[in-house]
């Protein structure tokens, strides 16, 4: 079984997900970018974009306008000025 990485995105108004998952991509202010268990650790501000959480053969996906991405060896935390869920694939 691979490793899983915790992630967590929080919006001003809630937790919407906090949760062991197989990959994150995120819309960079520099570029997008994927974390994987075991990434470095990193900051970095976010564009208004999709958040992708990947796990188990599932994308659930979430709109974001803003915020910061911290990726630390405990986990990936988006702190999202606003965000929403999209759909799941």
């Amino acid at each position: 079984m691979a490793d899983k990485l915790h992630f967590s995105l929080v919006s001003p108004e809630r937790e919407l997900f906090s949760g062991l998952v197989d990959q994150v991509d995120a819309p960079g202010s520099e570029g997008d970018f994927g974390v994987l268990a075991g990434h470095a650790p990193f900051m970095t501000a976010l564009k208004e974009g999709p958040v992708r959480v990947h796990n188990d053969g599932k994308i659930i996906v979430f709109d974001v306008r803003g915020g910061f991405a911290d990726v630390t060896p405990d986990g990936f935390t988006v702190l999202a000025e606003h965000a929403i869920e999209a759909t799941e694939l």
